[in-house]
């Protein structure tokens, strides 16, 4: 199953749209979306609104690969859990929020090789046959490395001498 999430706080009519066009021209019946608050709903994939913390949780469990939002909850989710993701970042000049982090987050992402990226609904379709063809997917740990929480604490040590 492929599992596609928008996060809970926006929709994003576009990346489901576009999932749903390429599930129709693949044949594919094995998409599942959690669409938020959507003005569009999907016609080719199954899908919900919301899912409760359970049901998400047994969702990305279940799943193949994960699309989403350039969220980071939905990045290390699929992380934690040794998921291939795809995302697409929302952008700001299309309202779908506030500016255009998602875009920056996608880059950067990007370049580690962690996580594939589509920018726009365009490049999404060759994205994902390309995600599936070559499903890497890179696992880490629930919290901060050892390296992180000791740099974090030796500027926290500093700034307070």
């Amino acid at each position: 199953m492929i599992f596609v999430t928008v996060g809970a706080q926006m929709p994003f009519d576009r990346l489901v749209l576009a999932v749903d066009l390429w599930a129709r021209g693949r044949g594919r019946h094995d998409v599942y979306a959690q669409i938020g608050d959507a003005g569009a709903t999907p016609t080719h994939i199954a899908w919900t609104r919301f899912l409760e913390p359970p049901e998400f949780e047994r969702r990305v469990r279940e799943c193949h690969a994960i699309v989403a939002h350039a969220g980071m909850g939905s990045i290390l989710t699929a992380l934690e859990h040794e998921k291939p993701i795809l995302v697409m970042p929302r952008r700001g000049a299309l309202r779908e929020t506030r500016n255009d982090h998602q875009v920056d987050t996608a880059e950067r992402l990007a370049a580690t090789g962690k996580v594939h990226v589509a920018m726009d609904e365009h490049a999404l379709p060759h994205a994902l046959d390309d995600l599936l063809a070559h499903p890497t997917a890179q696992r880490i740990g629930p919290h901060a490395s050892h390296d992180l929480i000791t740099a974090v604490r030796g500027f926290i040590t500093k700034g307070n001498a």
